[in-house]
């Protein structure tokens, strides 16, 4: 297990090296010259631009610009917000803990619906139940997020007043409250994240029901729901795993629009307010932290592998 994780711990490095690349090379890639943006009313007297890309490194070569923008990173200085004069790290740490948990909240929503609902629908194949899933699962992924966001807030907000339709209250000042704010855009995250776990998870189980040793279990007169627990369910979460952490991720870096629609504060907002005010190092910033959270649960979804199916600890 151990000499494992450390061949794993190598190949994130390089990753996560390749991914730094292309991060910094986006800036050279964005509209725009960082010094005129910079310089506000002085954009037209040269000397303040030279003297703002002399501070910016700006009139360094472009290997010097990233071995020094990498050596801040890995110390964990990723620079300044041009546009608001914060530290990018200070930013990223203030909006994170709010988009993690508007995730975490979709998150154990979509598990909650998606995986019994492939369980069962595999386990009903063909009958009327297992329609009416795929139904509901297609509804699910087809299914705009800011137009049923919309509808909900029509919903529940303006015809039955039940919740507020917008903003965020922070969970440790008012766990109720910021549960009341959360709880809509979650649920418009975890419906689309709920349709697919269901459709991987049937597929998985249909082919885990298909094995001999589920066959096997059954000719011995094991109960059905021990069958589909223990032997085919366990051997069907491997793929659904790996899914699971992808979704995870996608839901961390891409709830962009039901934020934007719920005025939620988080890392979608960021950014979108960075890449409009050409913030160049809230972005990178932000897309670098985004790139270290999907390889961390990549590796997190390989040591579940190993918890949930012993075999792969030997190989």
């Amino acid at each position: 297990m151990g000499a494992w994780l450390l061949r794993r711990l190598g190949q994130v490095l390089p990753t996560l090296l390749i991914v730094s690349v292309g991060i910094f090379a986006l800036q050279q890639l964005m509209p725009g010259d960082p010094a005129i943006i910079l310089a506000g009313e002085d954009r037209g007297d040269e000397q303040v631009l030279a003297q703002i890309r002399a501070e910016l490194l700006l009139d360094r070569p472009l290997h010097e610009q990233y071995l020094h923008w990498l050596g801040r990173v890995l110390q964990g200085d990723f620079g300044f917000s041009w546009r608001i004069r914060e530290p990018v790290a200070k930013l990223i740490l203030e909006k994170l803990p709010v988009t993690a948990q508007l995730a975490t909240m979709a998150f154990v929503i979509g598990i909650a619906i998606g995986v019994p609902a492939g369980v069962l629908s595999a386990v009903w194949k063909d009958r009327p139940a297992d329609w009416a899933i795929n139904a509901v699962a297609l509804f699910g992924i087809s299914t705009p997020n800011f137009w049923l966001g919309i509808m909900m807030i029509l919903l529940f907000s303006v015809q039955l007043g039940w919740l507020p339709p917008s903003g965020y209250v922070p969970l440790w000042e008012d766990p109720l409250q910021s549960l009341s704010t959360t709880i809509m855009p979650a649920f418009v995250l975890g419906t689309g994240v709920a349709s697919v776990l269901m459709r991987h998870t049937r597929a998985a189980m249909l082919t885990a029901l298909a094995q001999d040793y589920v066959r096997t279990a059954r000719a011995k007169g094991v109960a059905e729901r021990v069958v589909i627990a223990r032997h085919a369910l366990r051997n069907a979460l491997i793929p659904v795993v790996t899914l699971g952490a992808i979704e995870f991720g996608r839901l961390l870096a891409g709830a962009v629009l039901t934020e934007q629609i719920f005025s939620i504060p988080g890392f979608g907002k960021l950014v979108v307010d960075a890449v409009f005010n050409r913030d160049y190092p809230v972005v990178q910033g932000v897309v670098l932290a985004t790139a270290l959270i999907f390889v961390l649960l990549s590796l997190i979804a390989d040591i579940l592998y190993m918890l949930i199916n012993p075999r792969l600890r030997a190989s």
